[in-house]
């Protein structure tokens, strides 16, 4: 009886070990700039290693009587998507790994990286 005791409970370590994560939450590798506008003054922020397959929303420009971030500059290894809205929300525009921008007609409030 002991010996099956012992070899369940060697198994369900077993089973645990196996389904627990053991690498940490994906990330893109790089850093994303872009521009925004506060109190009449134009200022740059930058995202470094941002997590990858989940939106973020800029708190430089997430609330609605900001206004939006432009030029944005993705150095990352991951395609960039921006979007016009909070939450990922309105109107896309992709930006591809490795350097790819857009101009300041491109505004944005979030953005995903694909990776």
């Amino acid at each position: 009886m002991r010996l099956r005791s012992s070899f369940a409970a060697a198994l369900g370590a077993l089973a645990l070990a196996v389904t627990l994560p053991t690498s940490p939450a994906s990330a893109a590798t790089g850093q994303f700039f872009f521009t925004y506008e506060r109190d009449g003054k134009t200022l740059e922020g930058y995202l470094r290693n941002p997590r990858a397959r989940y939106c973020l929303t800029l708190e430089q420009v997430a609330k609605p009587d900001s206004t939006p971030a432009h030029s944005p500059r993705n150095r990352t290894n991951s395609i960039a998507t921006v979007y016009t809205d909070v939450d990922c929300e309105g109107e896309s525009f992709p930006l591809k790994s490795g350097g790819g921008s857009g101009g300041k007609d491109v505004k944005f409030r979030s953005v995903v990286f694909n990776q």
